[in-house]
């Protein structure tokens, strides 16, 4: 199976004031996919937004950084991220991320179930 990128479902999520924050390209978007796999999709998140800080619990995430600039909060420790940087948050701990740069800060996200 397979898709052009452009054809696969994208979300647009909107900030407080009703402007873009991000968008999410779902990669999952086959008939057939794996359940333990709850999310896999590109993430760009616009200047100045972010994905605040959660925890997961009873699945992990995976971030790969591949464009733009921000600092990544992995469980209350702020790190400044950059292209080519991959995270892991196991169960039981929390992440968030911030766009600090001024282009969208793109990165592909990866959720697995327990």
């Amino acid at each position: 199976m397979y898709k052009k990128l452009a054809d696969l479902k994208t979300q647009t999520k909107l900030n407080a004031q009703g402007k873009e924050k991000m968008l999410k390209t779902n990669f999952a978007d086959f008939d057939g996919w794996d359940p333990r796999i709850r999310l896999y999709s590109l993430v760009q998140i616009q200047p100045g937004e972010e994905v605040e800080y959660h925890m997961h619990v009873g699945e992990s995430e995976t971030f790969v950084f591949l464009s733009g600039k921000g600092i990544y909060n992995d469980n209350g420790t702020n790190v400044d991220i950059t292209p080519g940087m991959v995270s892991f948050t196991p169960s039981g701990q929390g992440h968030g991320v911030k766009n600090t740069g001024d282009e969208v800060l793109s990165l592909i996200a990866l959720i697995l179930v327990d």
